[in-house]
């Protein structure tokens, strides 16, 4: 009697769940790089978070299969997007493989050094190094006239991934530090908001030169 009891109570229990959630299979858990889990990663930037993929991939290389598709950039791991930002230089341009060898170097350099997880440094950058206003020109007949704009989250992203990048390829340039030093150095100084990282002073520029045009 008690194991037919306990068997109604299951079936009730099991009517209670809606049809969907009985049916949606569970999520399969990919750390990235197999090491950095990215489920407790914490994005402050609120107008950033839509864009900031963060689903786990253990190998963050999608082929390209958003590549024709409007705003699929925002579908690609982020991780993925710092790999294909590397890719600025004539030694890593269309090597892909030789990139995200690089980022996965930093990563460990940064777990060993902050001894946080290198996902979430990486995420603290992009939200220091992400500018909101930036210059655009007007004309008035035939005067240019500097004006201050409100930059969108997609494009304060794009800047961010590009500025750390380049500031990465420039530091690595004739340098005997190695270029996963350098990213790692330039993901840790932003993710402090210090103003020696590349990307932050970037940032601050491109916002002090907005503010005096408003």
């Amino acid at each position: 009697m008690a194991d037919e009891e306990v068997q109604v109570q299951e079936q009730q229990a099991a009517a209670e769940v809606p049809v969907e959630e009985q049916q949606k299979p569970s999520a399969p858990h990919a750390p990235v790089f197999g090491k950095y889990d990215t489920s407790e990663i914490v994005i402050s930037d609120a107008g950033l978070a839509k864009y900031i993929d963060l689903n786990s991939t253990a190998v963050p290389h999608s082929g390209g299969k958003h590549a024709n598709m409007w705003f699929g950039k925002s579908k690609l791991s982020i991780v993925e997007r710092l790999i294909n930002n590397i890719m600025r230089t004539e030694k890593y341009t269309g090597k892909k493989m030789k990139a995200y060898k690089a980022v996965e170097d930093a990563f460990e350099i940064i777990e060993k050094k902050a001894k946080k997880n290198p996902v979430q440094v990486l995420v603290e950058a992009i939200e220091n190094a992400a500018p909101r206003e930036e210059v655009t020109r007007l004309q008035f007949g035939g005067i240019s006239v500097p004006k201050a704009v409100d930059i969108s989250p997609q494009r304060r992203l794009d800047i961010a991934l590009r500025n750390i990048a380049t500031g990465v390829v420039a530091a690595s340039a004739k340098n005997k530090k190695s270029i996963e030093d350098c990213l790692a150095d330039e993901l840790m100084l932003a993710s402090r908001g210090d103003m020696t990282s590349f990307a932050v002073a970037k940032k601050e520029e491109s916002e002090r030169v907005a503010q005096s045009a408003r």
